[in-house]
């Protein structure tokens, strides 16, 4: 049977060394294909946490993509080299052409070893900012938060920020302790109004709210502290005096929050302060 192939093969111009290339090709292809639907199937039906699960097949599908690459590579390798050999001028040209996709992929490098980020993190870079939902080779798609950089609501929009953006630009990590964070917020007043007796009164807010999980808190970043050596401040609510001009005081609220929770938990304290009290002065 092979020796009938081979000779069909040697009276055409298509070679029986290419035509087991591609039959290698296209078992790889269908290798791949499989492995991705059992692993996606896997996923969806073993984990059950929504984020978790997303941040799998995320990784899932970026982890066959790199195994479909290096296949590609060991079956076409010796083809590639004979071809390399007479192509280099034209992978010259190739190179200068490319070049915005070669520092795509050069940041997403950068980024996957330096731990920049993760899939559900909140990232700041320029002025994009926003939770992760995806991330591959040339690009990280982020649900946008806003508008501006202390308001943590969605807006809906989505925001696709090419990789070769973290190559010069510095990355903010707001979800980087991950399940509880220390939010903060500002809240301004003028020097004339009754600041003081805000003050005590967000305080007071701040222990109340965030009394049912403190201690939640204060031990999961004791954990962290120990696993990764770093200097935690402490949990506790706190309510700061900034003076960022003249005639203006500012309260800078501090408060340990779920990741998924700081909106809210800003919002209640806000809520239950400017309800109850009005700290402007009465003429």
């Amino acid at each position: 049977m092979i020796e009938s192939i081979q000779a069909l093969f040697e009276n055409s111009s298509f070679s029986y060394a290419q035509f087991r290339l591609l039959i290698s090709t296209a078992l790889l292809v269908l290798f791949i294909v499989v492995l991705r639907l059992l692993s996606r199937r896997y996923i969806l039906n073993s984990v059950a946490s929504r984020e978790l699960r997303r941040k799998w097949i995320v990784q899932s599908r970026n982890g066959l993509i790199i195994l479909f690459l290096l296949g590609m590579i060991l079956i076409w390798g010796d083809e590639l080299r004979t071809l390399a050999i007479s192509v280099v001028a034209i992978a010259v040209a190739l190179v200068i052409a490319t070049k915005e996709l070669i520092s795509c992929i050069t940041g997403s490098i950068l980024k996957s070893g330096a731990s920049s980020f993760d899939i559900g993190d909140r990232i700041q870079v320029k002025e994009f900012r926003g939770d992760v939902i995806d991330q591959n080779l040339l690009a990280t798609t982020i649900l946008e938060v806003g508008p501006g950089k202390l308001t943590q609501q969605r807006t809906g929009r989505i925001t696709i920020i090419p990789n070769a953006l973290f190559l010069s630009e510095p990355v903010v990590n707001e979800s980087f302790t991950h399940e509880y964070i220390l939010h903060v917020f500002t809240v301004p007043f003028k020097r004339e109004d009754n600041w003081k007796a805000a003050q005590v009164a967000m305080q007071a807010s701040a222990e109340k709210i965030c009394a049912p999980y403190l201690e939640d808190a204060r031990t999961f970043m004791e954990k962290l502290s120990d696993r990764r050596g770093l200097d935690i401040p402490s949990v506790d609510p706190r309510v700061s005096i900034s003076t960022p001009a003249a005639g203006e005081i500012h309260l800078i609220v501090r408060v340990p929050a779920k990741t998924s929770q700081r909106s809210f938990v800003e919002q209640a304290i806000l809520s239950e302060v400017f309800d109850s009290h009005d700290f402007t002065k009465k003429e």
